[in-house]
């Protein structure tokens, strides 16, 4: 059995890593509920962009080379899940000298903080990226309100 020299700088840092994730676990989530998860077994959390409207909540997502008939969009209560497939093309593979390009598979559910016409959702596929329109309700859309003067 060797001996290794204690490096305490060495300790700190790992302690100091570990820390921060028990914090990100704890707050992020509450700050920033979008937030994107980490790639897990093939499957990769797309990158979005959620644009509120005045009448709509607009989310864009990354989903390059994704057919729009292997795209599937569902809203369960105030939760709207992406799901996508990038499939390996047919051709045969035995005269590839090398490839990186694979099959994956998209996944994606967000928590909509908004109250959701889910009648009226609509989406788009334009250049890889997918557009969903997510209409607000009537009683979820800002009101104006006049100030008379008296």
């Amino acid at each position: 059995m060797t001996l290794e020299r204690w490096h305490p700088l060495r300790e700190l840092e790992s302690m100091k890593r570990e820390m921060d994730k028990i914090w990100e676990d704890l707050f992020i989530p509450r700050r920033e509920p979008w937030k994107r998860q980490p790639e897990t077994a093939g499957t990769v959390s797309p990158a979005i962009d959620i644009i509120d409207r005045e009448s709509e909540v607009l989310v864009k997502a990354e989903m390059p080379g994704v057919a729009r008939e292997d795209i599937d969009i569902s809203m369960n209560d105030s939760t709207l899940s992406i799901k996508g497939e990038l499939k390996t093309e047919t051709e045969a593979r035995e005269n590839y000298a090398y490839s990186e390009r694979n099959y994956r598979y998209f996944a994606r559910s967000i928590s909509i903080p908004f109250k959701i016409s889910p009648d009226k959702i609509k989406a788009s596929l334009k250049d890889g990226i997918l557009y969903i329109h997510m209409p607000k309700t009537q009683e979820a859309q800002p009101r104006k309100i006049q100030v008379e003067v008296l």
